[in-house]
């Protein structure tokens, strides 16, 4: 089973949650949404497979190329 991590592009604060682990993925599917400095930012599934695991939770803060996810692919 190979794995690819989702990062954090931007320091922030997960604003909320899209998908939930065992959920499918498409390419550029919404995993969640971050807020900073007021501007919502969708973190995007990087290729398809299953959401494994999230690594955050809502409200959370978070920091730029932190890992906020782990897909299956």
């Amino acid at each position: 089973m190979a794995t690819k991590e989702v990062k954090s592009e931007i320091t922030g604060a997960v604003w909320k949650i899209v998908k939930q682990p065992g959920d499918l993925l498409g390419e550029e599917d919404a995993i969640m949404i971050l807020e900073s400095m007021k501007m919502e930012i969708p973190v995007l599934a990087e290729c398809t497979g299953k959401l494994l695991e999230l690594k955050v939770k809502e409200n959370e803060p978070v920091a730029e190329g932190q890992v906020l996810a782990v897909v299956e692919v």
